[in-house]
Order: C-alpha cells, then structure tokens, then sequence
C-alpha cells in the first residue's frame, strides 16, 4: 500500500494528473510488472491508473500495461475491474447469508461507505431485491426501514460518491450501526467498528468490505454474540484477484469476456469461504483468524518445499 496524502475534491484535473505522474516517478524503482503492481484505492480512478501507467511507460521506455491495474478498458484494463471488489462482497454476502439461514432477497441490508465498492454493492444487492435501509457518506447517513430507492440516490451522488449532503433527514454513523439489520457492510474506513459500538450492532453477519474496518477488541464482541464476521481479506479480496486476472491478461496479450472474468472470481471466493469457514467451525474460531491460518500455512509450506525451513 501506499498513497499522497492530499485531497483530490479540492484539485483541478491538471493538478491531479501532475501530482499522479509525480508519484510514479518517485517510486518508479520499487515497482514494476514483475515487482510490486500497484491498483485503485481510495479517491482514485481508472483515469488517474491511465495516466499512471503512462507515466511508468515513459520512464521504462516500453509500453507496460502490466505495470497497474484498474486501468480503462483500451489501456488494457479488465472487463468487470470497476464492479469487481462489489460482486466479491455479493458473494462473501451469499455465502454468509446460506449458513445462517438468510435469504438475500429478503434481507435487510446497512452499507457504510458509498464510494466504488459501496454503491455498486448496493446496485448489486437492490437489484436482487434485498431492502438497503441504510447507507452513508463522508457527510452523514439515510435511513429508511421500507428500503432505500439506490437508483434515486445513484442518480444523484457525485463523482465522490457524496449524496446525504442533498437531504436534511440525515443520521449519524453512530446511528448507522444501531440500525435493526440482517447484514451490516461497512464499506469506508478503518476502525469503524470498535468496543465502543460492537454491542450496539443488531446484525447477525457483518462482512467487511473495507480494509481493516472492525478492531481486534470488537471482533472478539462480535464472535462472542454469535455474529457471523466475514473479514476483510476474504470479504474485499473480488478487487485484487480481478486485479490478478488483468495483469494476467496484460500479460498473455489475450483478454476475457466480462462473464468469464465474473466466472472465474466466483469459483475463487467461494472455494476460498467454504475452506475458511470449515476451518472456523472445526476450530471454533473467528474467520479472520481461520483466513490468516490458511494463509499463513500455504505460506509456509511454500516456503518449505523451497528449502527456505
């Protein structure tokens, strides 16, 4: 990971793009197509990935789509990148939602965060018929029991994914997570989820599509409550493995239908939350901690097998 700090809402598109082929420049010599590849985060686009790889093009000398991720569909980029960390949250949702008994059509569903991933989550889960009854922004909240109208509130949000700033009927954050749900999403920031409001969640399965958004003290709250917690690195991980498939492609020179590319991220999730939620329930142990056990052994049996241990 890494980043400027700066606020791109405050920025003209010149000055965007000039700081965007700064940063490369600077770490140029620690990334790269066979190194580290580097893909979308928070107030970033496929422009900014563009102008990005262009940069890194230059510098290399040869055209290097490899180098990125996230970028426009001409440049190389991936059918279904933009959508992709939303449908693996679908997915983790689907998968939590059959063990515990819930339908998602019928579901009742709270999203925190209205950027990339939460607002197509929530075109996504509206358009399977589940009631969104809350979402968020960096400005405030909305609320209403019978089901947000998400294409109303798509149609009028900003580039920013800012949109409680039209309406006076707003709720807190805090408020956000008190409401009465089946499924809670916090799909903004770290540490939303804390000791402080663990108690106060009335979902039964929270699935997390931020990075890090629930702190080690408030995943333990919530196991404790029978909450089923999908953690992030299973529940966010649609974008990095779409980001996979890109680099992949850019690198075979042949590129997938958006179907296929849905098609192979499906099987990969749900072969990686059936391995991980057998292991928590035979261990009787939180997801997280029965992910990073997967993980960690498939690591070091690598390492083993390499002569490495």
């Amino acid at each position: 990971k890494g980043g400027i700090i700066c606020d791109p809402r405050q920025m003209s598109i010149h000055e965007v793009e000039r700081l965007s082929r700064g940063y490369v420049r600077a770490i140029s010599q620690f990334v790269g197509p066979t190194k580290d590849i580097p893909a979308p985060d928070v107030f970033t686009n496929s422009q900014i990935m563009a102008w990005m790889m262009d940069e890194y093009s230059s510098l290399d000398k040869f055209n290097s789509p490899g180098f990125i991720t996230g970028k426009p569909i001409v440049l190389g980029g991936s059918q279904g990148r933009d959508r992709s960390t939303a449908l693996g949250v679908v997915i983790a949702i689907e998968q939590a939602a059959k063990r515990r008994g819930i339908d998602v059509k019928d579901a009742r569903v709270v999203i925190q965060g209205f950027g990339n991933a939460g607002s197509f989550l929530a075109k996504f889960l509206y358009d399977m018929g589940a009631k969104v009854v809350g979402i968020s922004d960096a400005y405030g909240a909305l609320h209403d029991p019978e089901g947000l109208d998400i294409d109303y509130l798509l149609d009028r949000r900003d580039s920013f994914g800012t949109v409680t700033n039209l309406f006076e009927d707003t709720i807190s954050n805090k408020e956000l997570f008190e409401i009465d749900c089946d499924i809670l999403v916090p799909a903004a920031i770290a540490n939303q989820i804390t000791e402080d409001n663990a108690l106060d969640i009335k979902a039964s399965i929270v699935v997390e599509a931020a990075n890090g958004p629930t702190t080690p003290e408030a995943t333990r709250i919530l196991t404790e409550r029978d909450v089923l917690l999908v953690p992030d690195v299973l529940a966010s991980a649609g974008g990095v493995t779409v980001s996979y498939f890109e680099w992949v492609q850019n690198n075979e020179g042949y590129y997938w239908t958006e179907e296929e590319v849905n098609e192979k991220l499906r099987d990969k999730l749900i072969t990686a939350f059936d391995t991980i939620y057998e292991l928590s329930q035979n261990r009787k142990i939180d997801m997280r901690l029965a992910a990073y056990i997967v993980g960690i052994k498939r690591t070091a049996e690598a390492a083993r097998y390499r002569g490495w241990a």
